[in-house]
């Protein structure tokens, strides 16, 4: 398989382990870039300047499980919101989506900056209220000490950064799919996307 697969949503919409499943079921390779972000914003947090760190940025710097943390989370956010450090990355990210066999990329921008031309965009979101109760359980899961009002304000928060930010703003792609998460159980949701890629692609069907 060949294509080419945009996944674009806000923070704890279900993009990721969405993103992942169709990859496996396609059998093709998958970046999650919000962990190019984070692992610059996690560099920035130990007293790096963000572009240079951009530019040092190794494959191998995406695999630490620190890189989860809402910390972290935040950090990458705030670096993510500048064009020198969005501009670096941008050709990290347009490499592996050229790799043999096709790949599928989510993000904020995948649909439309990073990959305007992908087969098939899916624009994955949920209310702000329930991504907040996900991430409060993750959270509570990893041991934090946090409360729902605090995530949700984070939530929002971030929303409103990612929405407002000058260099690639979070907004679905004109021709996006829109899958909202909100009501939907994750394999439900997976269902959908899968549905989603087939429709447009349906020789594609595994």
């Amino acid at each position: 398989m060949s294509l080419l697969i945009a996944i674009d949503g806000p923070a704890a919409a279900g993009k990721g382990s969405i993103s992942r499943a169709i990859a496996k079921h396609f059998g093709m390779a998958h970046l999650d870039t919000g962990l190019l972000y984070r692992a610059v914003g996690a560099q920035v947090l130990q007293g790096a300047e963000p572009l240079q760190a951009a530019q040092q940025l190794q494959a191998e710097d995406l695999n630490a499980l620190a890189l989860r943390n809402d910390t972290v989370a935040q950090a990458a956010s705030k670096v993510a919101a500048l064009p020198e450090v969005r501009a670096e990355l941008v050709e990290f990210q347009r490499r592996f989506a050229r790799r043999t066999g096709g790949a599928v990329l989510d993000g904020r921008d995948i649909g439309t900056v990073i990959l305007p031309d992908a087969d098939v965009k899916l624009f994955i979101t949920a209310s702000a209220e329930v991504r907040a109760d996900r991430r409060y359980k993750e959270l509570l899961d990893s041991g934090a000490k946090t409360s729902l009002e605090q995530v949700l304000a984070d939530v929002i928060a971030r929303d409103a950064r990612d929405r407002s930010r000058s260099a690639a703003p979070l907004v679905a792609a004109k021709d996006a799919v829109l899958i909202d998460t909100s009501d939907l159980s994750l394999s439900a949701a997976i269902a959908q996307a899968v549905a989603a890629v087939e429709k447009d692609h349906p020789h594609e069907k595994s």
